[in-house]
Parts: C-alpha cells; structure tokens; sequence
C-alpha cells in the first residue's frame, strides 16, 4: 500500500485534532485546523454518532498516521507491544518514539517527522559517531544522535533549531544545540508524551 500523499492538513481534519504533520505551521494561526475543525468534504459539518468500533479505527489511524506508518509497520510494533512486559499500550507509544526518525524531530533537527525520515534516508546524521540512515532504527537509552559536520548548514535543519523553543522537547532527552547533538537520557514515560492519544483504544481495538 503506497503512502498518503495528499493535503496534510486534510488528516487532522479527518481526525478531529492536530496530528502535527506541517511543523511549525501547526503551531500558529495559519493551521487550517484552527480555521476548519471539523472532518473535510460537503458533509464535514453535520454530526453523526460514532460506534465503539468506529471510535477505536479513528484513533488508531490517528496515531499511525501521527508517526507516519504503513499499516503492516504499526501492527508489527503493536505485537512487539504486546509480547514486552508492562502495559501494551504504553510500551507501544514507547517503541513509536524509540524511532530515529521521531528522535531526530524531537531532538527539533526537522520541523516535521517527514523531513526527519527524510533527512536520515539522506544520511545526514550519525549515532554513536557512525553513520545510520534507517529512520525505523530504535535508539536506546545513552545513545548519541548528531549532525553530520557538513549537514549542519542546511537551511531546514537550521529553521528547525531556531523554532525548538516554541516546540519544546521531553525531558528524556538532552539537547546540546551549539553543538548540533542530542543524547538520550532514559526512556519515554507515559507522561512525557504529551500528543492527544487514547492508546487503550488501541489495545481494544487489536484485541478483538
């Protein structure tokens, strides 16, 4: 199944909150789903009552689209989920911002989760002092995520930098921005992600 390649903002829309797909717009007035919160399309306005099943799809969808996943990718991490000790729904958001790809745009080198899958495709960064270009790549706990030296003049990169402030970053991460590097302090707690999800409507969901 290819990827969605339409308009962004038609996904929050559809979702029925911000997903934070176009970067920094998603953080001012210019964000179509400040203008137009209600799902796209000539019946978009009208109210209809949603069944339990109908409730857990959206926000499942939701949240793979969130991190940009293919179907087949987001039930893999799901049974992942499942199989780890500890509450499934929480190890799933776990194993989502694990990714190097969510790393690198929370770490605010990217203004988006597709420019940071992009970025590392392209070989911009390095883990460890080597090179990784495999944006599902997990990161652990102590790992050191940089811009390569040549790479850090990159108008995009650097755009991003200059909105980090605004975005913020979690706590379980450390950001050494003069030095275009990031280090990973311990693993994500439920609290830390702070994204609207219902995970357990996920669970439910993949239970049945």
């Amino acid at each position: 199944m290819s990827r969605y390649t339409g308009s962004k903002c038609r996904i929050c829309r559809r979702e029925g909150t911000k997903v934070f797909l176009k970067g920094d717009r998603c953080y001012t007035d210019k964000c179509s789903f400040e203008r137009r919160p209600y799902p796209p399309g000539q019946h978009g306005r009208r109210r209809k009552k949603s069944s339990d099943y109908a409730v857990q799809l959206r926000e499942k969808q939701k949240v793979r689209r969130m991190y940009g996943l293919q179907e087949s990718q987001f039930h893999k991490y799901f049974q992942k989920a499942e199989a780890r000790k500890g509450v499934t729904g929480t190890n799933l958001l776990k194993f989502l911002e694990m990714r190097l790809d969510n790393v690198v745009y929370r770490l605010g080198f990217a203004n988006s989760r597709d420019q940071a899958r992009q970025l590392v495709k392209h070989g911009h960064f390095v883990k460890n002092g080597k090179k990784v270009d495999i944006p599902s790549l997990q990161v652990k706990v102590g790992d050191e995520i940089q811009v390569k030296e040549k790479s850090r003049k990159i108008p995009i990169i650097q755009e991003a930098q200059e909105v980090l402030d605004r975005r913020g970053y979690p706590d379980w991460m450390e950001i050494d921005s003069e030095n275009y590097k990031g280090t990973i302090k311990a693993e994500p707690q439920r609290e830390d992600i702070t994204f609207p999800i219902n995970e357990h409507l996920i669970v439910e969901l993949y239970s049945k």
